[in-house]
């Protein structure tokens, strides 16, 4: 995952009036760790994914590597779009925006189809054909960000009246609907965080944001306990022990499985809990699988590597060029850290079970490579704030003589 360092003009003084440019290259800290912390992540995320799918692969598909050359595949897809998308301009998304919106809105209509959209343990939420599979709303999440980005980065003073930004609104709801009948209120979750976070950091009035906030954690509240099986997870979540061979099963043998790993974990590949014991350890809990094999001292070097990607990622924001670029930079770092946060808080017992995965460590296709793309999008921000500062420094003062008499 390279790309092409900013550079600064450099003028040279040439015949006649006229000056050349030749380039120079210019370091970019943000951007070096950002790639840096993204490509550990992805390192993690595939020894990780070996160790924990490695007996579910052999018993289902009579070969350990299963799972884990699928995801190698993904893996390489995922760096050639975080590649591409580093250095393009971000600021041709913008143009894209619209697009991104309908294509979003189209597929996830489509999935719902009966024979369009592939059926999986009852949620009907990919596209595809065995292990090529898609999955629409992790392109909606992207569609999200750059919309919003593109029409709060008009007019600040504009988004003090909450009409200005009513369009989002409406947009995210859309989408968030059409997740929600897959059915999928986690990927619902994180499109509001989304955007949420755009609209807080756009300057939109603290009030609306609160009113807005609220009502969407009420109807989160409503929609969490209106289905049979979500329902049975918020009250597995009031009680995890109450009902272990049932309902809380999964949520007690996760905490088992970190409970077991200590401060150093059991050691690599040496974990029980992969043994069939814990449902989806290779995706949506990975984490439990990291507690128990790497022990306390793996699970403070992922935090750490989240808590490294929002802080470049809100430095990258705040040192943007432009305010589509800061806000661009806000809803990636809200997707990636506000979906980590909801994986990592229902492995851990406190939020209720979820089936969203840990991103650029669990298995699953279209969530890296489009979570790939986006950092990939956050990494050319980091680029263009490099360059923008380089050129201003690089800028001649201007001329105090006094004019002549």
């Amino acid at each position: 995952m390279t790309a092409v360092a900013p550079s600064v003009p450099v003028r040279r003084r040439g015949r006649g009036s006229t000056a050349r440019v030749r380039t120079a290259p210019v370091r970019t800290p943000a951007f070096v760790v950002l790639c840096a912390t993204v490509a550990v992540l992805n390192v993690v995320g595939l020894v990780m994914i070996l160790s924990a799918s490695s007996v579910a692969a052999l018993s289902n598909y009579g070969s350990s590597w299963h799972f884990f050359n699928r995801q190698v595949v993904w893996a390489v897809g995922g760096a050639v779009a975080f590649a591409v998308a580093a250095r393009v301009d971000y600021r041709w998304w913008r143009r894209l925006a619209p697009w991104l919106l309908l294509a979003a809105a189209g597929l996830l209509a489509a999935v719902l189809v009966p024979g369009v959209g592939v059926m999986v343990d009852g949620s009907r939420r990919w596209f595809g054909v065995g292990p090529l599979r898609f999955q629409p709303s992790e392109l909606a999440k992207l569609a999200i960000v750059v919309f919003g980005a593109h029409l709060c980065s008009r007019d600040p003073v504009r988004l003090l009246d909450w009409r200005a930004w009513r369009p989002l609104v409406v947009v995210t709801a859309l989408l968030g609907f059409l997740v929600v009948m897959e059915p999928d209120l986690d990927s619902t979750v994180v499109l509001g965080t989304i955007a949420l976070a755009i609209l807080a950091v756009a300057g939109a009035r603290p009030r609306h944001l609160t009113a807005l906030g609220g009502a969407a954690a009420v109807l989160a509240a409503v929609l969490a306990v209106a289905e049979p099986y979500r329902r049975a997870r918020v009250l597995t979540f009031l009680d995890p022990w109450s009902d272990t061979s049932n309902t809380g099963y999964q949520i007690s043998q996760s905490l088992i499985a970190l409970g077991s790993g200590g401060l150093d974990g059991v050691g690599l590949g040496a974990g029980r809990a992969k043994w069939l014991f814990l449902p989806n350890a290779h995706t949506d809990f990975i984490f439990a699988i990291i507690g128990e094999e790497l022990g306390l001292v793996g699970c403070t070097l992922v935090l750490g590597l989240f808590a490294g990607f929002a802080l470049v990622g809100l430095h990258v924001a705040r040192t943007a060029p432009d305010r589509f670029g800061m806000l661009l930079a806000t809803g990636i770092t809200a997707w990636v850290t506000g979906q980590a946060l909801i994986n990592l808080g229902a492995v851990v017992g406190v939020l209720p079970v979820s089936g969203i995965t840990l991103p650029f460590l669990s298995a699953g296709g279209s969530s890296l490579l489009f979570t790939m793309t986006a950092a990939g999008v956050l990494a050319n921000v980091a680029l263009q704030s490099t360059t923008a500062a380089a050129r201003r420094t690089s800028r001649p003062a201007p001329s105090r003589a006094r004019p002549a008499r």
